[in-house]
């Protein structure tokens, strides 16, 4: 059974609480489902009860004596802190949302109240924060919504569910993988997943851009260099292969690596062994090559513009992530994602995406993929701190021209790109309209007046 959402325990108002008979007040906390703990003036935690340590995965001997944000790695800890906000201000603060990294490395949804902390004389002695974990209620309404989940990847569109379909297979297999996709589509979250799902996963994961540096620099940065290799080389270098030993190495942009280091690459993929420069000896590296571009290595292969046989050895295990505009109906539930993520850490209250808006992300065409939606969203929650973020609040090139109101089209209003969004959406979810209306985040009634505009005639007409 999944737990029924309830009301938060309320925080506890004061350090000293009596109880009938011999009952002790640790025991109380101790017999609650919600994790509770307290800390001094210096953010130390002097209490930390039975659930907090379950839903944490800390146990009470670790976490009594250090620092809050030490044990949690809270959305919140740096420059938002609920408990902060409480002590300073003399107020409480209930039913927050955020999320915390536990120690296995996984985001963890919380829902947290937090309040001061006095003594019998009313004295500020430190601070109280209760909290409930949120997983399986989150998991149940993604469920419901048709959602999948995988890793930090979400995501209800057919292509992305394909990609995460076959990603545990591929994550368990040794096997080199190659991602395809344009800029932003989220190639390095795939790659951290897979890495993450693997057996490597206690392994080193590294990460190297091979477009953003010159070819010297590029040689001694992936294979390492010995001392006297070149002038500068005062000591030995390991480089990005060996510090990737036991674990997984994401050679990113690989489409602008040098073709004289292509034979490297490839030598690295056969044999497991790299050459430091100006050493004769080869080292054995045990390492999963994760390659992604945006490039059409195929047709670059083909002109002779990348070694084919580097192509052939990669593109084994092929994933190619389609692009946000190939996926809108993930639209709505990635902005609400990352205005969850963004009300955490600026410590907003932004309660979502006004019709407006929502029709207008809709249309627009992303060339930066999911990551221009995250920086559109970003911007938007620093100007529209509470409430519904409005057109307004909307990076500028996004904002209609109120003389000629164009958005993808000429002549095509703010009413017709509603009406066509919603349209398409019912039409990607066969005809439900209901289905249409959790996509687009409105309801039944605003569907049907979108719908019903299709007569009216258009504005400035």
């Amino acid at each position: 059974m999944l737990p029924t959402p309830g009301r938060m325990l309320a925080p506890i108002k004061e350090y000293t609480m009596t109880f009938p008979g011999h009952i002790h007040c640790d025991s109380i906390m101790d017999s609650l489902a919600d994790g509770v703990f307290t800390v001094d003036k210096d953010w130390t935690i002097t209490f930390f009860n039975r659930a907090a340590a379950n839903i944490t995965g800390i146990p009470v001997e670790q976490a009594v004596g250090r620092k809050c944000r030490d044990v949690f790695h809270s959305s919140i800890c740096d420059g938002a802190c609920a408990l902060k906000t409480c002590m300073e201000q003399n107020l409480s603060m209930t039913n927050k949302s955020i999320h915390i990294v536990g120690p296995d490395g996984k985001r963890i949804p919380l829902s947290i109240s937090a309040s001061p902390l006095r003594d019998k004389d009313g004295r500020l002695i430190g601070g109280v924060e209760t909290f409930r974990d949120l997983s399986d209620i989150s998991l149940m309404r993604r469920q419901l919504q048709g959602e999948r989940t995988l890793e930090d990847i979400i995501t209800r569109s057919r292509g992305m569910t394909r990609v995460l379909d076959i990603l545990p297979r591929i994550a368990a297999s040794r096997t080199s993988v190659l991602l395809l996709g344009e800029s932003g589509t989220g190639k390095e979250l795939v790659a951290r997943a897979i890495h993450n799902m693997s057996p490597r996963k206690n392994g080193p994961f590294v990460t190297v851009n091979c477009g953003a540096l010159p070819e010297t620099l590029m040689e001694s940065e992936l294979f390492g260099y010995k001392k006297g290799a070149f002038t500068d080389a005062k000591t030995d270098h390991k480089g990005k292969f060996q510090a990737a030993h036991k674990g997984t190495i994401l050679l990113d942009e690989l489409g602008d690596l040098p073709y004289r280091l292509q034979v490297k690459l490839l030598r690295v993929l056969q044999d497991m062994i790299v050459e430091p420069l100006g050493s004769s000896n080869a080292v054995a590296v045990d390492v999963r090559v994760i390659a992604a571009t945006n490039l059409d290595l195929e047709a670059m292969a083909a002109a002779g513009q990348f070694r084919q046989d580097l192509f052939y050895r990669l593109n084994v295990a092929r994933i190619a992530l389609p692009s946000l505009r190939e996926r809108p109906e993930d639209i709505p539930l990635l902005a609400r994602h990352f205005i969850e993520h963004f009300n955490a850490v600026q410590a907003s209250q932004v309660e979502g995406l006004s019709e407006d808006v929502t029709f207008l992300l809709l249309r627009h065409n992303y060339p930066g993929n999911v990551r221009e939606l995250r920086n559109i969203l970003e911007y938007a929650t620093l100007l529209q701190h509470k409430g519904f973020i409005q057109v307004e609040h909307l990076p500028e090139y996004l904002h209609p021209d109120p003389q000629q109101p164009t958005l993808t089209r000429p002549g095509m209003t703010l009413r017709e790109i509603k009406r066509q969004a919603a349209l398409q959406s019912i039409k990607r979810n066969g005809g439900r309209k209901m289905a249409a209306c959790r996509e687009l985040g409105i309801s039944k009634d605003t569907l049907r007046r979108i719908l019903g505009d299709e007569q009216a005639p258009p504005q400035g007409a």
